[in-house]
């Protein structure tokens, strides 16, 4: 791969800057603004992250973990962009990339999550688990729709992915302007596809992290392919996606230890007791974190500060992400030659003394957050709300816009989606066979659910069941 053509500036609806407009922004730095100012970005503050949304200014939404995202992964775009022109010198990546390297990873970070439903990473399986259960016993025309759909029409609703949607949205459902949606550079389109494969490609024992997942829907595979064409990436991962994987790891890995000890779910003291009952008893550069932690608690408690346990595991957690973006960078640069052939299959953290502590920090938020009554309560409530939303509208979409006819509240559910979403069906639905058709209608109701925040879906959950 050759960075000349990873950083393709071209949108996938070329446009003329008015001239003379005075206008001396960089195209990625266009595609920051045409972010921040989306009403699906702002809709994050409203996401949850993994703690449900309360009444603390401290606790992470979506909008502040992608804030984080997208800081973390510009220094990792510093540091490694410096390393590739000091140390590895590869020819293909004049100095000037670097600024773009940062801009596209800072916007990645942005979107990272913005496909993502309602109520955290439960929404995918909720959604997920749905169509499992109901498309095989859905009829359109006395047939069963799992059956009417194409293979990978239907293996994308039973592999429902939120950094999926993400694709989507971008391109599509943000119509301010055209179908195009907020008609990014492809270089930022192709550093958010986590996973360049369909639907039918997954193979979550392949040993590639490429594999794990699904990266686009049927309904994008034409924009998929302008991607690898104009990127030079060939079905292969874009050298950026690694280091916004990272970013995001590095994240919600820390921020999830910070949020649980800040709730309650886990004290300073069981923190480092868990850390030292985990981790390897030999291994220095372990010890040193550990060691580290204590410290700054240490340090707290001499300073006399009020909370000295959260005051030092925050300290810590500043400490250990400076440690973990080495580790990313050294991850990137000694693996170089293989990213960029596109041979690369695991994370950056693996081989580097960040993986084992990733690892650790994972599994204790998931004993100590992940399992605790919140959000437990969260995910089963989740579940009833999904269940009712997508059993009420799938119905409702099914014989929308055929010959079928509707009943009186199947149009009042149609008339409640966004008419942006029925719009961007009818563009694309237009000269369509009515089985692909069908698969957009569908993708219609995931388009309006994804898009919902915490607050409406519950709300329209609450109004539907006659709940005041």
């Amino acid at each position: 791969m050759d960075w000349n053509k990873l950083l393709c500036p071209d949108r996938i609806r070329s446009y003329r800057s008015a001239a003379g407009s005075g206008d001396l922004r960089t195209e990625f730095e266009k595609d920051y603004h045409r972010i921040i100012n989306s009403a699906s970005f702002r809709r994050l503050q409203d996401k949850t992250q993994v703690f449900p949304l309360d009444k603390s200014d401290f606790i992470r939404t979506r909008l502040t973990h992608s804030l984080e995202v997208s800081s973390f992964g510009k220094s990792l775009g510093q540091n490694i962009s410096e390393k590739i022109l000091r140390t590895i010198g590869d020819e293909t990546f004049q100095p000037s990339f670097k600024a773009d390297v940062c801009d596209i990873l800072q916007c990645a970070g942005l979107l990272h999550d913005i496909g993502n439903p309602p109520f955290g990473h439960f929404g995918e399986t909720a959604i997920r688990q749905w169509f499992r259960d109901n498309l095989p016993r859905l009829q359109f025309q006395g047939m069963p729709v799992s059956k009417l759909l194409s293979p990978q029409m239907r293996e994308d609703f039973y592999n429902f992915e939120g950094n999926t949607q993400a694709l989507r949205l971008v391109t599509k459902l943000h119509f301010l302007v055209d179908e195009h949606g907020m008609n990014l550079t492809k270089a930022l389109l192709g550093a958010i596809i986590k996973y360049p494969v369909s639907s039918l490609k997954i193979n979550k024992h392949s040993g590639d992290i490429k594999d794990k997942k699904m990266g686009y829907y049927y309904a994008e595979r034409q924009i998929f392919e302008d991607l690898q064409q104009s990127l030079g990436t060939e079905g292969k991962r874009h050298p950026l996606t690694f280091v916004l994987e990272a970013a995001d790891d590095i994240a919600y890995k820390t921020a999830d230890i910070e949020d649980a000890c800040k709730k309650g779910c886990i004290s300073y003291e069981r923190l480092v007791w868990e850390l030292e009952q985990r981790g390897p008893s030999d291994d220095d550069e372990y010890q040193k974190l550990v060691d580290a932690l204590k410290r700054r608690y240490q340090r707290a408690v001499e300073r006399g500060i009020s909370s000295p346990e959260l005051n030092g595991v925050q300290n810590w957690i500043v400490h250990l992400q400076g440690r973990l973006i080495a580790c990313a960078t050294y991850g990137f640069t000694s693996n170089y030659r293989r990213i960029m052939e596109g041979s690369y299959q695991k994370d950056l953290f693996a081989g580097t003394y960040g993986e084992q502590i990733m690892k650790i920090l994972g599994d204790i938020a998931f004993d100590y957050a992940f399992n605790t009554e919140p959000i437990l309560k969260l995910e089963i409530a989740a579940q009833t709300i999904f269940n009712f939303l997508l059993d009420k509208f799938v119905d409702a979409a099914i014989s929308y816009d055929t010959q079928e006819p509707q009943s009186d509240v199947q149009k009042k559910l149609i008339a409640l989606i966004s008419d942006n979403y029925k719009g961007i069906y009818h563009i694309y639905a237009k000269g369509k066979e009515p089985i692909e058709k069908l698969y957009l209608r569908l993708l219609l109701v995931t388009d309006f659910i994804c898009g919902m925040t915490d607050s409406y879906a519950k709300t329209l959950y609450q109004e539907l069941n006659g709940i005041i």
